[in-house]
C-alpha cells in the first residue's frame, strides 16, 4: 500500500546557538523526505542566531522565523505547536543536527492512525568521542494493553527510562499535543520536556520504536543547562513533582504515587551532581542545607530505590549520608568527570 505523504513541521526552538544553528538547518531542509516545513523560533537571541534564521526564510520557502520575547525552550516550543500547520510534529534541538534519511525512514512506520508515535535514536556527539544511544525499550510496535503494559506504566520511576522522555528523536501525530499545553509550566527547567513529552505519551494510542535508527545527532555542548552548574535547581524539581501530580490525576493514573516518588529522588541525583560542581566555597553548605532538609531527606530514606549505575551510586550515597569529607571527595570525582567530556 502506497503511503500517504504527510506534511511534517520541523519545530526548532532557537536561542544563541550561533556556532550550531546552520548545521541543524542544512541538516533539516536537506532530508530526503520532501512534504516538510521548518518553524524556527527565535527566543530572542542575542548573538546573531535571529538574522541567520530570516536569512534561511528568504532563501526557502518551507521555512518560517517567528520572533518572540525571550520565554525558554517550552514556552518556544508552545509557539512552534500553535503556527504548525503539518500533520506530523518533530522537535530539533538549534545545536543538534540529523541524518538526512532520518524522516523518510520514521515515515515509513506511520499507518495514519490518531495519536500515534514514532521514535528513533540517537548519537551522543562529545567532545573526544561519539557514543550510540539506544532506546531500552524492545523495538516493535505497542498499542492497546501491550502500550500501557510496558511504555505508559514505566515512564517515569526508573533510572534508566524505557522511553527517553526527550521532545526530539520522535515523530507524534499533533493531536497528542492537543489539550496538553494547559500542563505546561514555562518556569520548569530541570526536566523541561516533560511539559510537552509525558501528557502526550499517556494520551498516545500507538508507539513505535525502530530498531538502530541512530538518526539524531545529540550535540554535548559544555555550557548548557545539563551540564554546568545551575541555582535553584531543587525549587525547579519541586515544580516538576507538581507537574507530574497534577497530570496523572487528572488524566486518571492513580496508582503513580510511588513512581512519582522514585522519579523525585532520581532527579535528586541530578540536584547532588549539580551542587557539587556550584563554584561556590559554600557548596558543602547547600548540599546539607538540602539533603538534611527534612522533607527531602524524608523522601529519601523512605523511597526504595534501584541504583546500578556507579557514578549515581556515589551520587546516592551522598543523598543518604552528606558528610563533609565525603561530599569533598564526590566534588573531585565530578571535576575529573568534567574535565574529560
Amino acid at each position: 500500500m502506497k503511503k500517504k505523504n504527510y506534511k511534517i513541521s520541523v519545530i526548532v526552538a532557537v536561542y544563541n546557538a550561533h556556532d550550531y544553528l546552520e548545521q541543524c538547518i542544512d541538516s533539516i531542509l536537506l532530508q530526503t523526505y520532501e512534504n516538510l516545513e521548518l518553524l524556527l523560533i527565535d527566543d530572542e537571541s542575542t548573538d546573531g542566531s535571529g538574522a541567520i534564521c530570516d536569512r534561511y526564510a528568504d532563501q526557502d520557502e518551507r521555512v518560517r522565523v517567528i520572533h518572540q520575547t525571550n520565554g525558554g525552550c517550552t514556552a518556544a516550543s508552545l509557539t512552534g505547536l500553535r503556527e504548525a500547520s503539518g500533520d506530523y510534529y518533530v522537535f530539533v534541538d538549534s545545536d543538534d543536527y540529523v541524518e538526512t534519511e532520518m524522516l523518510r525512514e520514521m515515515v515509513k512506520h506511520l499507518i495514519g492512525k490518531k495519536g500515534e508515535i514514532v521514535c528513533c535514536n540517537h548519537i551522543l556527539e562529545k567532545k573526544h568521542q561519539t557514543l550510540p544511544a539506544v532506546c531500552p525499550a524492545a523495538p516493535g510496535v505497542y498499542e492497546g494493553e501491550k502500550l500501557k503494559r510496558e511504555i505508559k506504566n514505566k515512564l517515569i520511576g526508573n533510572e534508566q527510562r524505557t522511553v527517553p522522555i526527550s521532545r526530539c528523536m520522535k515523530l507524534y501525530e499533533k493531536s497528542v499535543f492537543e489539550g496538553n499545553e494547559k500542563y505546561c509550566d514555562t518556569a520548569i527547567h530541570m526536566g523541561e520536556d516533560f511539559n510537552l513529552v509525558y501528557p502526550a505519551m499517556l494520551d498516545c494510542a500507538r508507539i513505535v520504536i525502530m530498531e538502530e535508527a541512530l538518526f539524531y545527532h545529540y550535540r554535548y555542548v559544555g555550557d548548557s543547562m545539563v551540564h554546568c552548574y545551575v541555582p535553584n535547581m531543587l525549587e525547579g524539581l519541586e515544580r516538576l513533582r507538581h507537574f507530574l501530580c497534577t497530570v496523572s490525576e487528572e488524566k486518571g493514573i492513580r496508582d503513580n504515587k510511588e513512581a512519582i516518588e522514585r522519579e523525585y529522588c532520581y532527579m535528586l541525583l541530578l540536584v547532588m551532581k549539580n551542587e557539587l560542581r556550584n563554584p561556590d566555597k559554600g557548596y558543602i553548605r547547600n548540599i546539607r542545607e538540602i539533603f538534611l532538609d527534612e522533607k527531602v531527606r524524608g523522601r529519601v530514606l523512605n523511597t526504595p530505590l534501584s541504583v546500578r549505575e556507579r557514578s549515581n551510586q556515589l551520587l546516592y550515597l551522598g543523598m543518604q549520608n552528606p558528610e563533609k569529607l565525603l561530599l569533598r571527595i564526590l566534588r573531585g570525582i565530578i571535576r575529573i568527570y568534567d574535565r574529560k567530556k
